[in-house]
């Protein structure tokens, strides 16, 4: 028979036995509660206990910032999370491709379409392609067209018929005119390029198209290197603090709850890391949960403001994060139904009919070939599967009915279902393939 024994060698009774062996079961249970990755058990936590993640200095990253600052990726069980500034969406593509293994990054905050345009090689080095996935929508809305204030006096907004006619007018007199945003492809070049087109102006004959990092966007307007610019915040509503442009439109005004940055990762480190991929984006949910809060929105402002993070007054973000709207034309819009979202609405599911939107529009400006297989590669970089898992395991009961959001109509009454992207295509006057 063996006798039980303390750690000081002393005998114990049964009583004792029962109630020692008790408090550790009360311990493990709580462990499993406070720890939901299970930190205290090594086969089921995570394979490694960080990622190095990229971010613009925008405030759709804000999940990313509040994940790390409130200790939500350690909760569960990934403490050594890096949230790393990127100086462009060009160098998030750079360090994408070398992977941290290479001194880059494992994933990023990042523009939807770029994981498609990095797994097709369409702008990479030597058109070699990097495998990606896509984990999560980061959020819906809050891009914004800023104009300078050279246009003060047509107060371009949605309708871009007269803005045609005041480029005009700067071209004949032998001045140049430019219109930036912030990677070729990106969410941002379709955002401007579909404005552009609705009202006429072709964004690849009427006007030249140039990328510049989001952060250099206000520097630059200053100096007059562009007309017109597509970013997020805080760099519309900077712009208006400093007096150099205005707001033309909420990009959530071109297109009603329109997806915007994703949660991209290498798909070799999420393949080989596959539950502390799903902790990472367990962490990334719940922070997209707190960020939605209306109650939470001046601290999200507040984190962001951080030299770590956007470095920029906070008085640049706060009133935008929470729903107001000052356009810098005497137009104010409080409790906008396009405030960004982080969660309602589904914001966090990445709609595959979304992406299929994207790599459509992509077709449409030549980023891929006519008849390019849109639909094979996002059965390859789409993980909503993942999400699901992830979610399910959140506690989240209530899931998208569908992998496809349905028709998406657009402020000019065009309408792109998922269903016929070649009638969508085949509806637009401006583009550079026949459809």
């Amino acid at each position: 028979m063996t006798i039980s024994k303390d750690g000081l060698g002393r005998k114990l009774s049964r009583r004792q036995l029962l109630k020692a062996s008790g408090g550790a079961a009360a311990l493990l249970t709580a462990a499993k509660v406070n720890f939901p990755a299970g930190a205290f058990a090594q086969d089921a936590g995570p394979e490694v206990k960080g990622a190095r993640l990229g971010f613009i200095a925008l405030t759709d990253a804000s999940p990313l910032f509040v994940a790390k600052e409130k200790g939500i990726f350690a909760k569960y069980g990934m403490p050594d999370v890096s949230v790393e500034k990127q100086a462009s969406w060009g160098t998030t593509r750079d360090n994408l491709v070398l992977g941290s293994e290479g001194n880059g990054i494992d994933g990023a905050h990042i523009l939807t379409p770029m994981p498609y345009l990095i797994s097709a090689g369409k702008v990479t080095q030597n058109n070699v392609p990097t495998p990606m996935y896509i984990l999560a929508r980061l959020n819906l809305n809050g891009q914004c067209i800023s104009v300078g204030k050279e246009y003060a006096d047509i107060k371009v907004g949605l309708d871009t018929a007269p803005f045609k006619v005041a480029l005009e007018k700067k071209k004949a007199s032998g001045k140049s005119v430019k219109a930036a945003m912030t990677f070729p492809g990106g969410t941002h070049d379709l955002w401007i390029r579909y404005w552009l087109a609705a009202g006429g102006i072709d964004p690849d004959k009427d006007i030249e198209t140039i990328v510049v990092p989001p952060p250099q966007m206000v520097a630059n307007m200053k100096v007059g290197t562009m007309d017109c610019f597509c970013v997020c915040e805080p760099w519309n509503l900077q712009l208006i603090h400093q007096n150099i442009g205005y707001t033309a439109i909420t990009t959530g005004e071109l297109w009603n709850k329109h997806p915007e940055k994703s949660l991209g990762m290498r798909a070799a480190w999420v393949d080989k890391y596959p539950k502390a991929a799903k902790a990472l984006l367990m962490a990334v949910m719940e922070a997209q949960q707190w960020c939605e809060k209306p109650e939470n929105r001046d601290e999200i402002a507040a984190i962001c403001a951080k030299r770590q993070w956007i470095n920029c007054p906070v008085d640049d973000i706060t009133d935008r994060v929470n729903g107001k709207f000052d356009y810098g034309t005497g137009k104010v819009v409080e409790n906008s139904p396009h405030i960004m979202r982080f969660w309602d609405d589904y914001a966090s599911y990445p709609y595959q009919s979304h992406d299929l939107w994207f790599m459509t529009e992509d077709i449409r400006w030549g980023k891929y070939e006519p008849g390019f297989d849109s639909k094979a590669l996002i059965a390859k970089v789409n993980r909503e599967d993942l999400w699901k898992d992830a979610a399910k395991s959140l506690g989240v009961t209530d899931l998208p009915a569908s992998t496809s959001r349905g028709k998406e109509t657009f402020f000019d009454g065009k309408v792109f279902d998922p269903e016929n992207p070649a009638a969508y295509l085949k509806s637009l006057s401006i583009k550079r393939v026949e459809a």
